[in-house]
C-alpha cells in the first residue's frame, strides 16, 4: 500500500515518455492518425499576424498587420513580389517565407526563359505546395513554419489561393490567416458576396475593416502597421503612377503615407448597442430604502484600471513572427 504513490508517479512518465515519442520526427504518425510537427507548423502561422486576401472581377488584394520587435526597430517585411503577376503574404517564420519566395521568384523567372510566359498560377501554387509535402515525409526535416496567401492573374482573371505548411492549397474567393483571423473571416463571410463587383477602392475598404478585426483592443490601423498589395489597373488613387503600372496593372506593395487615402475611408467600427430586456424601461423604479427621492440613481462603481474587462483579447507583441 505504501508504493501506490510511486507506482502513479512511474506510470505518469511513462505515459508522458509515450505521448511525447510520436512528435520527435514529422514522418511519425501517432496511433490517432496525427503528424505531429506538421500540426505544430500549423500552430506557427497562428502566432504570426493576421494576413487578408480578396479578389473581385479586376482586382485582386493583399492586407497584412506589421509588426515591430520593439520600440526602436522597423518593421516586419510581410509580402513579397514574386513576378509581375504574382504577389504573396505570409504569416508565421518570416525566415521560411524568405526561403520559399526565392523558390517562387525562380519558378517564375525560369517559365519565362524556357517558354517566354509568365508561369501560371494554380502551378506556381502547386509546386510549392509539393515542396512543403515532401517535409512532412522525409526524414530529418521539418515542415514549412509559415503560410501564405496568393494573388496572381491570368487570361482567366483574378485569382487568390492559400497555401499552408501541411502542403495543401485551396482557391478563395477571399481568405485570412495568422492571429486572431477567425474575426477577419466572419466579416468575410459576411460581405463576400458583394465583393465580386467591387472597385478597387471599394476592395480595399473591405479588406482593411476586415483586418481591423483581428486587432487588439487598443491598436489601430496606421500607416505603420498596415501593408497593402494590390494586382489590377490603377485605381483613383494611382493616377500618377498609372502609365508605369500597364493597362493590366502589376502587382504592387503600398506602404507609409500612399495607403493614407484608403485607411481616410474606412468607416467608423459599429459598436454594439446595449440589449435591454422587454418592459425593463416600462417599470417603474422602487423607492429607495435610504428615503432617497425616487428617479436619483446611486452612482456606479468606477472600474479598477487595473482590472481586466471580459473579453479582452490577449496581447501578442511578444511573439517574434511575421
Amino acid at each position: 500500500m505504501t508504493r501506490e504513490p510511486q507506482t502513479q508517479q512511474q506510470d505518469s512518465h511513462k505515459l508522458t515518455v509515450f505521448r511525447n515519442t510520436y512528435d520527435s520526427d514529422n514522418t511519425v504518425f501517432s496511433p490517432q492518425g496525427r503528424l505531429h510537427q506538421v500540426e505544430y507548423a500549423l500552430e506557427a502561422v497562428k502566432q504570426g499576424s493576421a494576413a487578408v486576401g480578396m479578389r473581385s472581377k479586376t482586382h485582386a488584394v493583399l492586407l497584412a498587420l506589421k509588426r515591430s520587435s520593439g520600440e526602436l526597430a522597423s518593421y516586419q517585411q510581410k509580402m513579397f513580389r514574386i513576378d509581375d503577376h504574382v504577389g504573396i503574404a505570409i504569416a508565421g517564420l518570416t525566415s521560411d517565407a524568405r526561403v520559399l519566395s526565392n523558390f517562387m521568384r525562380q519558378q517564375a523567372m525560369s517559365s519565362r526563359m524556357t517558354f517566354n510566359r509568365p508561369v501560371p498560377v494554380n502551378r506556381l501554387v502547386s509546386a510549392i505546395a509539393d515542396r512543403a509535402q515532401v517535409n512532412t515525409q522525409e526524414y530529418g526535416r521539418r515542415p514549412y513554419g509559415v503560410g501564405l496567401l496568393v494573388i496572381g492573374q491570368d487570361q482567366s482573371g483574378p485569382h487568390l489561393y492559400e497555401f499552408s505548411p501541411a502542403g495543401n492549397s485551396y482557391e478563395y474567393f477571399a481568405m485570412s490567416i495568422g492571429a486572431r483571423s477567425q474575426s477577419a473571416k466572419t466579416y468575410l463571410e459576411k460581405n463576400f458576396e458583394a465583393f465580386e463587383a467591387c472597385s478597387l477602392e471599394d476592395l480595399v475598404r473591405h479588406g482593411l475593416h476586415a483586418l481591423r478585426e483581428t486587432l487588439q483592443q487598443d491598436k489601430e490601423l496606421t500607416i505603420h502597421n498596415t501593408s497593402i498589395g494590390i494586382l489590377g489597373p490603377a485605381g483613383v488613387h494611382e493616377q500618377a503612377t498609372a502609365a508605369s503600372l500597364g493597362k493590366e496593372g502589376v502587382f504592387r506593395i503600398l506602404e507609409g503615407e500612399s495607403i493614407q487615402p484608403y485607411l481616410d475611408s474606412m468607416l467608423p467600427k459599429e459598436v454594439p448597442a446595449p440589449v435591454h430586456a422587454p418592459g425593463a424601461a416600462a417599470a417603474p423604479a422602487p423607492a429607495p430604502a435610504g428615503g432617497e427621492p425616487a428617479g436619483e440613481a446611486a452612482p456606479e462603481a468606477a472600474p479598477n484600471p487595473g482590472e481586466e474587462m471580459p473579453g479582452a483579447l490577449p496581447t501578442d507583441d511578444d511573439v517574434n513572427m511575421g
